[in-house]
């Protein structure tokens, strides 16, 4: 099917106005009735051939108000069998919505103008909540962010395809939320990122694949005895929330010698450091105080990670979909962690690196053969989850670390990861290419 660039005009008129190049291009025969197309919405009316240059398509402002279209612009059209043309693709962003002294989206409103925009000249992108659909008439309020601030709503079709971004793994867990989202399915339209990965459930997923080996020896719930044979095994285990995110909740275990362990982590943002004489009674201490917590908690291989100035370095892969339904690294972030911190996390006092001034002061001369093995490593992985999850994804953050052997290490996947990798300066072009693979996803989804 062929697609081309389209310029979209309101203007008054009868029927749908379509330039002589557009007809061309799309390969439509003579005129007659068509119809448009846009999101859940189609429209019939009398095609009109003008001699317009250029691509372009023009309607009344009663069309487009039985079309649903929020304003006049730029996107793309594609024919549809032999007498129906769809404009759009109409990119739906779901996310939580608040009302509060004004319409928004939470920490994420920026990120989500950057993706609408990105998306504009190419695409009708806009942000939405699940109170924002209306099933039976298969519409929904989408908001539009303004250049001078804030946001305008508009009454919308449902869309081509949905780019899932709730903040709250709360939320996601609710099983409403998960009806809701299975609607959008039932409908055909493609919804993709269907919620927060666990990190036992990544494990789960990968287990029995051939890149399992990637991944340190982790037990979800794990008993007094496990605790203390990986203690035996690795010295250091990680003890980390299932569900948890940004470092919140992870305790370092470590053993020094003979009758000396010492548990390390962070608490109202300091680091600390207990020591004790016995792993079972470090161990049951932390019981003792967690008990209610550590059913959700895995322990997991702790791994000698290269350094920089003694604290430890990991990588934040973030990894996206493009146009092509191909996974590709859209950015790479390196995290060394702050002293005396059991993690790489900024909020942990960690601190964000220029990746290639990492590997070439840690790796030398084998610096860009290093990057270019983690780089595939990564693209693996992806494809691997891919493989054995059953929805659809289009975006994953991987916290990956390099041991002083040169082996590669996935310690968490994200389905909707952070975006603080792209606060540094050499993380620009990483984060505009996540923007424009994102875009090129939902395009692939919806057949444009």
């Amino acid at each position: 099917m062929s697609s081309a660039k389209c310029s979209i005009q309101i203007a008054p008129g009868q029927g749908i106005h379509i330039s002589s190049a557009l007809r061309k291009t799309l390969g439509i025969g003579k005129p007659g009735q068509i119809s448009l197309i846009f999101g859940s919405r189609t429209i019939t009316s009398d095609l009109v051939l003008t001699r317009k240059s250029g691509h372009s398509l023009r309607l009344s402002p009663a069309l487009a108000a039985e079309l649903k279209l929020p304003h006049a612009g730029n996107c793309l059209v594609t024919k549809r069998g032999s007498s129906e043309i769809q404009i759009g693709p109409l990119i739906g962003i779901l996310a939580a919505r608040t009302e509060h002294e004004g319409i928004s989206f939470g920490g994420m409103s920026g990120f989500f103008r950057q993706i609408i925009s990105a998306g504009e000249g190419q695409s009708y992108s806009f942000a939405f909540s699940p109170k924002d659909v209306n099933w039976e008439e298969e519409t929904v309020t989408g908001y539009f962010p303004l250049k001078t601030g804030g946001w305008i709503r508009r009454s919308l079709p449902l869309p081509d395809v949905v780019y899932n971004r709730m903040q709250s793994r709360q939320t996601e867990r609710d099983q409403s939320m998960s009806s809701f989202k299975d609607r959008f399915l039932r409908r055909s339209i493609p919804l993709f990122n269907w919620s927060f990965f666990n990190k036992s459930d990544v494990y789960k997923l990968l287990v029995d694949d051939p890149l399992a080996h990637h991944i340190p020896e982790s037990h979800l719930n794990p008993t007094v005895n496990t605790m203390k044979e990986m203690l035996n095994k690795y010295g250091t285990v990680y003890l980390k929330p299932s569900g948890g995110s940004l470092g919140v909740g992870i305790y370092k275990l470590i053993r020094q010698r003979a009758k000396l362990y010492t548990v390390r982590y962070r608490s109202r943002g300091q680091n600390k450091a207990v020591n004790y004489t016995s792993a079972d009674r470090m161990i049951n201490t932390l019981l003792k105080h967690q008990q209610s917590r550590f059913h959700q908690y895995i322990a997991q291989q702790g791994i000698d990670l290269i350094q920089i100035e003694s604290c430890p370095v990991d990588f934040r892969f973030h990894m996206t979909k493009d146009g092509e339904n191909k996974w590709v690294v859209a950015a790479v972030g390196a995290k060394k962690a702050g002293k005396g911190s059991i993690t790489t996390h900024v909020a942990s006092g960690g601190k964000v690196l220029a990746t290639d001034q990492v590997f070439r002061q840690v790796f030398g001369g084998n610096a860009a053969q290093m990057l270019r093995k983690v780089r595939s490593t990564a693209v693996d992985l992806a494809r691997a989850i891919e493989r054995h999850y059953p929805y659809l994804l289009g975006e994953i953050g991987f916290d990956l670390g390099i041991d002083r052997s040169g082996n590669v290490w996935m310690f968490e996947a994200n389905a909707k990861p952070g975006r603080s990798i792209f606060k540094h300066p050499t993380a620009k072009i990483g984060e505009r290419a996540s923007l424009s693979n994102l875009i090129g996803f939902c395009k692939y989804l919806s057949k444009f």
